[in-house]
């Protein structure tokens, strides 16, 4: 059975780090597109940032420079360091996965989820 687990989560000051890393088990998601998402209360939940089957990336402007996807070549660990933080950035952190190469924003696209991580930054 596909599992993911996110970890590194916890409080920050303004302007400080995080390291937030998924473990994938049960499901080879080498090759296939890998993302982070992060959700507030009541609202939807915004993909940040992906990377497809190729190694390719992307980002959502809100984090594009300070933010950094990136896996293990097996594919078995996702990470996402997360520099200059600020307290927008305060939401739960979801790791997802596909079943292609191809990455999408919308969350209905990914097939498996992590249980999340509450990232907080104070001002």
């Amino acid at each position: 059975q596909a599992q993911l687990m996110e970890s590194g989560g916890g409080s920050v000051e303004s302007g400080g780090s995080l390291t937030l890393s998924c473990a994938a088990s049960g499901y080879t998601y080498s090759g296939h597109c890998m993302g982070w998402f992060r959700q507030v209360p009541g609202k939807e939940r915004e993909g940040i940032a992906h990377i497809g089957g190729d190694g390719s990336t992307s980002y959502a402007p809100s984090v594009k420079g300070r933010f950094t996807i990136s896996r293990d070549n097996a594919g078995t660990t996702l990470y996402l360091q997360m520099d200059s933080l600020k307290p927008e950035d305060t939401a739960v952190y979801y790791c997802a996965a596909g079943k292609w190469g191809y990455c999408y924003w919308q969350a209905y696209r990914y097939n498996y989820w992590g249980q999340g991580t509450q990232v907080t930054v104070s001002s």
